[in-house]
């Protein structure tokens, strides 16, 4: 069982900010996946998807972002999950608009969502950043996040949403590289070059399974680290 956490503000005001990506991905999930309906549990809203026998909870903290940590950590213990279990897709200003990284535990980085976990669970869980650009002057960075995409930013936002959708599975699976590489042909597929036909994108190497000798021995941040290897 895994906890996907998306961070955003509640509220019709907020829902197409920039630092609302992070509830944008999930809704998407959600839809992509015929599941539903958000329900209000633990300080926010929470459903339910299935990957083949993986069960993953999307939760939306409803605190506003500062206060995200409360939410998690309540469903977190809920369900008693470590927070190796939890991942959080959040907006990311250090990222170009359209990209995505993976990233397992470290620090906050001054997102206040990300310093609202950290306080709750400790930073050993993964992180689904999401770019959104930077205005370029920190003085501007509060008015940036929650202003809404511009119009010419809506196919790159929906290419971004789409990708997520499609490379879901693999993130629920552990197969981060098959994650990523969805994203990457969803927002940059390849162009035939002369007429031919692009080039199939090439498989991430299968994964090894841990040796449960060796999986005991690991802190909870490698195990999360080797989910995305």
């Amino acid at each position: 069982m895994q906890l996907w956490v998306g961070l955003g503000n509640p509220g019709a005001k907020y829902a197409g900010n920039r630092h609302n990506i992070g509830f944008m991905a999930l809704d998407r999930i959600l839809e992509d996946q015929g599941g539903g309906p958000w329900r209000s549990k633990f300080q926010g809203q929470i459903a339910e998807v299935r990957f083949g026998s993986e069960k993953v909870w999307l939760l939306k903290p409803a605190t506003f972002m500062n206060l995200s940590g409360q939410s998690v950590g309540e469903a977190m213990r809920f369900h008693k999950l470590s927070p190796a279990d939890v991942t959080v897709f959040h907006d990311e200003l250090d990222l170009a608009p359209g990209k995505l990284r993976l990233k397992a535990g470290g620090g906050h980085a001054g997102h206040n969502g990300l310093r609202s976990i950290h306080q709750h669970i400790g930073p050993d869980y993964a992180r689904v950043r999401l770019g959104i650009g930077h205005p370029g002057y920190k003085d501007r960075v509060s008015g940036y996040v929650l202003s809404d995409f511009a119009k010419a930013e809506g196919a790159m936002l929906d290419d971004l949403l789409r990708g997520i959708c499609d490379g879901a599975a693999k993130l629920a699976q552990g197969d981060g590289p098959g994650f990523t590489n969805a994203v990457a042909l969803r927002v940059n597929p390849p162009r035939s070059s002369g007429g031919g036909s692009a080039k199939p994108a090439k498989a991430a190497d299968p994964k090894p399974e841990p040796q449960p000798e060796a999986e005991e021995k690991l802190s909870p941040l490698q195990r999360l680290a080797a989910r995305f290897k």
